[in-house]
């Protein structure tokens, strides 16, 4: 199985990659992992975490990782994609204290022509899951044209 560096498979810059590793990926589900520590972006003192909201960003970019790995395995360049909505985010944490390790995992639901595809996401600690969510994203044929349309 090809295995790709997290920096590989998202179309960030650090500080805004999120996850720490693209874990296993495959033609309709991949795992992404993410360790919180005090350099985590958006790493609270008071709170001594990461604000569970924050899970909802996980999963965004645990579907750009799997779409991106499937990509460059195909010999096709990186894109961006864009977040339309989550629907049921439910976690049973405030939030991710220091030290937990977050694995998260995405199963395509569906792609249709247009570029707009389903994600049926979780987030696992120590095998429980403790954060679900269904996130719709839109990845288009040209994302550089699509954006100079929305101006």
């Amino acid at each position: 199985m090809a295995k790709f560096s997290i920096e590989a498979v998202l179309p960030h810059e650090h500080p805004m990659i999120l996850l720490d590793e693209l874990v296993e990926f495959g033609a309709e589900t991949a795992i992404c992992r993410h360790v919180i520590t005090e350099k985590s972006v958006f790493f609270d003192r008071v709170l001594n975490g990461v604000p569970s909201y924050a899970g909802i960003e996980y999963m965004a970019q645990s579907i750009a990782a799997y779409a991106n790995a499937n990509e460059l395995l195909n010999n096709r360049p990186v894109e961006i994609g864009f977040l339309v909505s989550s629907r049921k985010y439910k976690c049973s944490y405030s939030v991710f204290t220091e030290g937990m390790i977050l694995d998260i995992t995405v199963a395509k639901l569906y792609k249709d022509e247009s570029g707009l595809s389903a994600f049926d996401c979780a987030i696992l600690c120590n095998s429980e899951e403790i954060a679900t969510a269904r996130i719709n994203v839109f990845q288009p044929e040209n994302p550089a044209k699509f954006l100079e349309e929305q101006l």
